[in-house]
């Protein structure tokens, strides 16, 4: 990769890549195409391309280079082109044409030179409680970090950090979202991220084995399957997380990859009488169906990226207290994202992915 004004600068991209892949790889941080890393260097931000994944930082090419001096001017007009940041892009130095993260101006705007969002499942499982910034606030004294309510992300979520942050801040607990560290080096970031973490963490709640074999009998004759990852059964075998994912939304990707809610399947229900019933309110098949005390079947046609939510959704349920009060998305939310070109670009990419794969 060219386009960097010393070896130093290209040693730094060189460790971004590397930690991005490391973090990409690990679900408790990321998911899917979910997550994204910058580094700026000479007025230049290189961010993760809209709807690449992480964990393919070390093989792939998926870093897109930014103005940042007009692209801060943009967000400073509430210029609807900051939105995309597609304008700011050094076409030069992109040769795959590839679409700035829908996060560019967030890590734009934090003014340290190294940014990683996450969505840590020890962060968005405090996130999504009502009392969050209280609870945060007594893991993370003496950090200097900002809580910020949801927003969608992109643009709206970049102005509410812009008013909430102040110069040294280097720590965000977004609402319903996930984490953003930063830091001046790599390895100062990769720190800080591992200290963020450890300071969020609690053990899950242990769950019950899944039954498979009832569900494969409660699949017979549909369009499901059993889901890739056997930890994905625990948001349905264990009572108090499947009551949590019943509740609502709890984190923007939830809508974007498996839909918007929970679909829990009745006692007696069969994945078939679920799609029916659904089908007789209007609505589509679902992504998922949570089956209470047994498990999790997934649609046939099901992708990686709703494969991975649909785990995430166990692991974060898992660490929320079950008598916690929680703030779920409400239908708003999920319209907003489900209609946001942005994240239409980012589900087409995936599905490009799937293909390819095939």
């Amino acid at each position: 990769m060219t386009g960097f004004r010393n070896d130093r600068a290209a040693a730094e991209f060189a460790a971004l890549r590397a930690l991005s892949a490391r973090v990409g790889a690990d679900p408790l941080l990321v998911q899917a195409a979910g997550g994204n890393t910058s580094l700026k260097d000479d007025g230049v931000l290189w961010i993760k391309a809209s709807g690449t994944w992480l964990m393919h930082a070390g093989r792939d090419d998926i870093f897109v280079p930014v103005k940042m001096p007009p692209l801060l001017q943009a967000v400073a007009d509430l210029d609807p082109a900051a939105e995309k940041a597609e304008a700011f892009v050094v076409a030069d130095l992109n040769p795959l044409g590839l679409r700035p993260s829908i996060e560019t101006t967030v890590h734009a705007l934090m003014p340290q030179r190294v940014v990683v969002h996450v969505h840590c499942v020890e962060t968005i499982s405090l996130a999504v409680r009502s009392d969050a910034e209280t609870v945060v606030g007594e893991r993370l004294r003496g950090l200097d970090w900002v809580f910020v309510p949801y927003c969608r992300p992109g643009l709206p979520l970049a102005r509410a950090i812009a008013e909430r942050r102040g110069r040294e801040t280097n720590v965000l607990v977004l609402g319903n979202h996930g984490l953003v560290v930063a830091a001046d080096t790599v390895a100062e970031t990769e720190d800080l991220l591992a200290r963020v973490c450890d300071l969020l963490a609690r053990t899950p709640r242990p769950a019950p084995q899944a039954d498979t074999d009832a569900l494969l009998r409660l699949a017979a004759g549909s369009n499901y399957r059993l889901p890739a990852s056997p930890e994905a059964h625990a948001a349905a075998s264990d009572p108090a997380s499947c009551q949590i994912a019943a509740g609502g939304t709890l984190y923007p990707d939830h809508v974007i990859f498996l839909g918007e809610g929970s679909v829990v399947a009745a006692p007696g229900e069969t994945a078939q009488a679920v799609v029916h019933r659904l089908a007789a309110e209007g609505r589509d098949a679902p992504m998922s169906i949570l089956f209470p005390g047994k498990g999790v079947l997934m649609r046939n046609d099901a992708n990686a990226g709703a494969e991975a939510l649909a785990r995430c959704l166990a692991d974060v349920t898992a660490r929320i207290d079950e008598h916690a009060s929680l703030h779920y998305l409400g239908a708003a939310d999920a319209h907003q994202l489900l209609n946001w070109d942005a994240e239409k670009y980012r589900q087409e990419l995936t599905r490009r992915m799937e293909a390819a794969r095939q």
